[in-house]
């Protein structure tokens, strides 16, 4: 099997778990590079991954079948501009920077092959999502050098049009928060019913756990797993009726909707 050469621009969480996954998966650490402008940051991933690092992106990237990008949002601009004079042809640019748009990429590095993605922190611990977008310029063979990219960190979905991005970030991209409040909120509710904390937090946490594996390996939809678990007049269905009379359902979809609209507005912010 032939492996693609991988550069990773950036060397911070994200990308090191990319790195991570990928060396799992039994790509060569021959094959992957990385650069980063803190020397102390790439020593320590240099001598995690036994991978190559450089101060400079220019060198990095020479010879690279697939340029990652993995800097903060708010530095990438400068970070594109100065490395699209080394960028050769053929190379694909995958970005994990949130809010930056294809086109804003092609501005800044020219008419190249991109990949958009949106991981989420879970990518961490080897179990996220990621929702990929590709620009026309990418090809069959591009597009299976992202997935497996991505796949090294958990699920990737491709995604038709690139506005669905926002939307991926409303319910994955910032979706752990939504279920860390809920582990809050159980939490001290369990701790006010008389729990001690510790036990009130171990039992939101499990059940959490158990829940989403539940979801995740049963081949039916989380509403008919609900309703087998909801008795008639039981307890559940008291926890359930009370959190639908507080408008629940509408209360989700306000957030997601509000998280959609600030995906969109941050990236026409971070595209100028």
């Amino acid at each position: 099997m032939t492996h693609p050469r991988i550069t990773f621009i950036g060397a911070g969480n994200m990308a090191t778990s990319l790195i991570g996954g990928l060396l799992a998966q039994g790509i060569p650490a021959s094959h992957i590079r990385a650069s980063d402008p803190g020397a102390e940051q790439r020593a320590k991933v240099a001598a995690e991954f036994g991978i190559e690092l450089f101060e400079s992106n220019a060198e990095a990237i020479a010879g690279a079948d697939v340029v990652v990008l993995a800097t903060k949002p708010q530095v990438l601009k400068g970070v594109s501009q100065a490395l699209a004079p080394s960028l050769q042809p053929g190379q694909l640019i995958v970005s994990i920077a949130a809010g930056i748009t294809c086109a804003s990429l092609a501005s800044w590095l020219g008419d190249v092959a991109i990949v958009r993605c949106m991981p989420n922190t879970p990518a961490l611990l080897r179990q996220g999502v990621s929702g990929l977008y590709a620009n026309a310029k990418v090809s069959a063979a591009q597009r299976q050098q992202a997935e497996q990219l991505l796949s090294a960190v958990g699920l990737a979905l491709w995604l038709n049009e690139e506005q669905l991005i926002d939307a991926v970030t409303a319910v994955s991209g910032s979706g752990p928060a939504y279920f860390f409040l809920l582990i809050e909120a159980m939490t001290a509710a369990g701790e006010k019913l008389g729990l001690p904390r510790a036990t009130a937090a171990q039992l939101t946490l499990h059940t959490a756990l158990g829940a989403a594996r539940m979801a995740t390996e049963s081949d039916v939809e989380a509403a008919e797993l609900r309703r087998r678990v909801t008795s008639p007049n039981g307890t559940t269905e008291a926890a359930i009726k009370t959190f639908q009379a507080g408008g629940f359902e509408a209360l989700v979809q306000q957030a997601l909707d509000a998280a959609a609209r600030r995906s969109a507005e941050l990236a026409e912010q971070l595209g100028q």
